[in-house]
């Protein structure tokens, strides 16, 4: 029963989302701006990615060393 609610919570929040008129993108898009948005959110990701792969490689090591 948990996983049913969980899942139409998800559902009704993707559509909700979908369902909204996103003017600013537009904008951005049209300025040629969104790019920049596109590389900074990607840049992001990418450090953070890096930061958890460095971290489970130090916790993998000190388990080893226990």
């Amino acid at each position: 029963m948990k996983k049913l609610i969980s899942f139409s919570t998800l559902l009704f929040f993707t559509c909700y989302t979908e369902a909204q008129d996103v003017k600013m993108a537009d904008i951005m898009k049209e300025n040629g701006k969104i790019y920049v948005v596109i590389a900074v959110m990607l840049t992001i990701l990418a450090g953070l990615v890096l930061y958890l792969v460095r971290l489970v490689r130090k916790i993998s090591k000190l388990e080893k060393n226990k």
